[in-house]
């Protein structure tokens, strides 16, 4: 045997080791397919391949040869996300409102391959998580322009699902009318009664009629099916796009700075637990006992276990009057030593108190 032959031998055994390795590696793929599925993930975590691509690169000595294997790596990771998202077809993904709208726009972003359910309302779309109807929810969290949903706070506190995936959508309002149309034909705008509020200088300077929607989408929608030239709506591009409209100015908002943040509810938290890792967050929920001091006491918990809280809400109780339950969010991991003493220190001062979202996020 030349060697030539042993070489080609010697391949043929390691390509047979590696196509075993490999069904391994892509049966474990389809567990963590199913396991974001299950918490609402999405299939690329981009720090996760870094970290798996400076280890794993550790172990080839040759430096040349170990070029060639990062990019053998990657490749085997995109074929895996690609299996992942296979697996993730069916993956049905609840949000309220019509097809276009910001919610829409945000679960094709967070679930690229899933089934987009539409619900009339935050409630229903929660609740058909909660009954099984659905996978995962993508509910609006907070708007930086008009503050908090107050429905999606409460479901939040007396639900039971929980946030594992947060998304910023920056929200820029256009002008959107049927193609061919002119700006000088348009007399009345159709939005949303907060995305007109967001445009009222340039309605006002237009002289345009305002009349309200339900969603930016549904307004886009009955211009789209309406035969009138002279109405145009008040829209994103994406929504311009699903209903074939035509963005007759853009940037039509008052303020740039607005921006939406959505996030995904599952069934079940993520409890990953990446204690080397910058940028996660959790949500926690929380009644205090009626004592003097008792929310004083938790907040001073919070900050001498070394976790900076971004915000603090206070919101009412339903059917309880002058009772309030507290939502905080916070950077840090709750699964490390410092988090878990923290949530046996809260327990003694707080009646209820529940984590409610578990999430990292990529810079």
């Amino acid at each position: 045997m030349n060697k030539l032959e042993e070489a080609r031998k010697k391949i043929n055994a390691v390509d047979e080791e590696i196509a075993k390795l490999f069904e391994e590696r892509m049966k474990a793929a389809r567990q963590i397919a199913e396991y974001k599925k299950e918490n609402g993930l999405p299939i690329t975590d981009a720090s996760r391949e870094l970290e798996l691509i400076n280890k794993n690169s550790k172990f080839v000595t040759d430096e040349v040869i170990r070029e060639y294997y990062v990019n053998f790596i990657q490749e085997t990771m995109n074929i895996s996300k690609k299996y992942q998202s296979r697996i993730l077809n069916g993956m049905k993904v609840a949000y309220s409102g019509v097809r276009g709208a910001f919610a829409y726009i945000a679960a094709t972003k967070m679930f690229p391959s899933a089934e987009y359910i539409s619900y009339s309302d935050f409630t229903d779309a929660y609740k058909a998580v909660e009954n099984g109807e659905c996978d995962a929810c993508v509910l609006p969290l907070e708007n930086s322009y008009a503050g908090d949903v107050g429905v999606v706070m409460d479901l939040m506190f007396s639900g039971n699902l929980y946030l594992n995936q947060l998304i910023e959508l920056e929200v820029v309002q256009n002008l959107v009318a049927k193609k061919g149309t002119e700006k000088r034909q348009i007399k009345k705008v159709i939005s949303h009664q907060q995305a007109l509020s967001q445009c009222s200088e340039y309605i006002k300077q237009h002289g345009f009629i305002e009349e309200e929607a339900s969603n930016t989408a549904v307004a886009a929608k009955l211009v789209a099916e309406s035969s009138d030239e002279s109405i145009a709506a008040i829209a994103s591009s994406d929504t311009s796009n699903i209903y074939d409209l035509e963005i007759i100015e853009a940037n039509i908002n008052s303020s740039f700075n607005n921006t939406t943040r959505f996030g995904a509810f599952t069934k079940c938290l993520n409890d990953y637990k990446k204690t080397d890792k910058m940028g996660e967050h959790f949500i926690l929920v929380f009644t205090v006992k009626n004592e003097a001091g008792a929310l004083a006491k938790t907040l001073n918990i919070i900050g001498s276990h070394g976790f900076n809280m971004r915000s603090l809400r206070s919101k009412p109780m339903k059917g309880l009057i002058w009772n309030y339950y507290f939502y905080a969010e916070l950077e840090g991991n709750i699964y490390s030593k410092d988090g878990q003493e923290m949530l046996r220190a809260l327990q003694v001062f707080c009646d209820k108190l529940k984590i409610v979202g578990n999430y990292t996020l990529n810079n």
